[in-house]
């Protein structure tokens, strides 16, 4: 139990988070600039929203993932083009979030990173 707690602690450290005693890493938004990376379209079994996306901001659980909610988020394209939009909720349990862009974001758009502000 002591060297789980050790291990958390240094991860927290690493990772510029907070270990708490329920042995859970709360992170906390420090950085005004953060990377995060596009997943998919936001999509049901016959109908994909275009301006709907699901991205990753390296959080593991819904309560951290709600603290973005309401940033800004833009998407560059490698010509030099920018898409805004906005993080509007958190999607599942495990740390994902829904951001709603201005104008779809093309297909290329897939697993490349965002600047979340």
């Amino acid at each position: 139990m002591e060297k789980e707690r050790r291990k958390l602690w240094r991860k927290a450290k690493q990772l510029s988070c907070k270990a708490n005693k329920f042995n859970k890493l709360s992170i906390k938004i420090k950085n005004k600039n953060m990377k995060a990376k596009v997943i998919q379209f936001r999509r049901g079994k016959k109908r994909i929203h275009e301006r709907h996306y699901i991205l990753d901001v390296a959080t593991k659980t819904r309560k951290d993932a709600g603290k973005f909610v309401g940033k800004e988020v833009i998407w560059t394209s490698p010509a030099g083009k920018k898409i805004n939009g906005k993080i509007s909720s958190a999607h599942g349990n495990k740390g994902l979030v829904r951001a709603i862009f201005e104008k779809g974001l093309p297909g290329q758009a897939r697993n490349t990173e965002v600047e979340v502000k």
